[in-house]
């Protein structure tokens, strides 16, 4: 059994070893099979036919697998049915061009940041840092429309969630008068680097903290030689417009298709890939439902959130 993280929270699935990659089996109703923390790592698969091998003798049984090619690979090399990633990414080709290429507002937000006092610095990953992202997490229980899932959580959950590649992972850390206001994890995977976290506390949203952050990593990069930083997806299926995807378009992250596999195992895998729904609900709805219904959710949230509110006050 695995220790994997789903919505921030820690549970067990089944899973083998596979040369230097862990394989774990997930969902209720088609079980599929993939890589264990495969968007952080420092290589992809390159046997796919030995692994298939492998996964076929497994108990449970999965009905499908699925991997992908690291970014920035935009070919498919193998046979089997792929479909793309859509992956947010900063070719680092040359540090003054990604920086004249930013609106002119995300410019200013850096600089408003460093005047108004906010000083971005790398730590090390200690008990002290744990600390301070315990209160970063208390700071707001609603983030992006939603219920933040790390809110409340104690000192050991939240050093549980963040100890992960510590070997080579850089933690920037963005403070104002000595508090800790946000951060960022970032994982470096060979010649490329990919941000695992990034928060900051909201009641400091004015001081830039989110654009000094992103700026400083960034640099690192450049510094670093490395030709390529991701940050999570660019579209979520089927969802376009989004706020996280407008701050990404405004530090220079663009679309990058990567190449990913999705070959059934069973029947049941078969039809999931027939009907489409290996790609879940937000590959499967409208844009226009998907937006609808986060709105809302940000809706009920706030109603939510002040009807409390007036409780607490009473």
């Amino acid at each position: 059994m695995l220790e994997i993280s789903v919505r921030g929270k820690w549970t067990t699935v089944p899973s083998f070893v596979f040369g230097d990659k862990t394989i774990f089996i997930w969902g209720r109703w088609a079980k599929t099979a993939r890589i264990h923390d495969e968007a952080w790592l420092d290589s992809e698969l390159t046997s796919p036919e030995d692994c298939l091998q492998q996964l076929r003798s497994q108990r449970p049984k999965a009905d499908l697998f699925s991997f992908a090619h690291m970014p920035p690979k935009r070919q498919a090399e193998f046979h089997y049915h792929s479909e793309p990633d859509s992956i947010a990414a900063i070719p680092l080709n040359d540090y003054k061009q990604w920086w004249e290429s930013l609106p002119q507002e995300t410019r200013k937000n850096v600089r408003r940041a460093e005047r108004r006092g906010v000083r971005v610095e790398t730590r090390a990953f200690s008990d002290e840092l744990v600390a301070a992202l315990v209160q970063l997490n208390n700071s707001s229980s609603v983030r992006q429309g939603r219920r933040y899932t790390h809110f409340g959580k104690s000192f050991e959950e939240v050093k549980k969630d963040h100890a992960s590649f510590l070997d080579r992972s850089t933690f920037f850390c963005a403070h104002f008068e000595g508090q800790l206001i946000g951060f960022i994890k970032l994982v470096r995977r060979g010649h490329i680097a990919s941000i695992l976290n990034i928060l900051t506390d909201e009641k400091h949203s004015d001081k830039r903290p989110a654009n000094a952050l992103m700026a400083a990593v960034v640099q690192h990069c450049f510094q670093e030689g490395l030709t390529c930083l991701t940050y999570g997806y660019f579209h979520y299926g089927n969802k376009r417009d989004t706020s996280i995807t407008e701050f990404k378009v405004r530090h220079g992250f663009v679309e990058v298709l990567v190449p990913r596999y999705f070959i059934p195992l069973t029947l049941i895998g078969k039809a999931y890939i027939a009907l489409g729904l290996h790609r879940g609900l937000i590959g499967l709805l409208p844009g226009e439902l998907l937006k609808f219904g986060v709105a809302l959710r940000a809706k009920w949230y706030d109603v939510r959130n002040t009807t409390l509110a007036g409780v607490a006050q009473r």
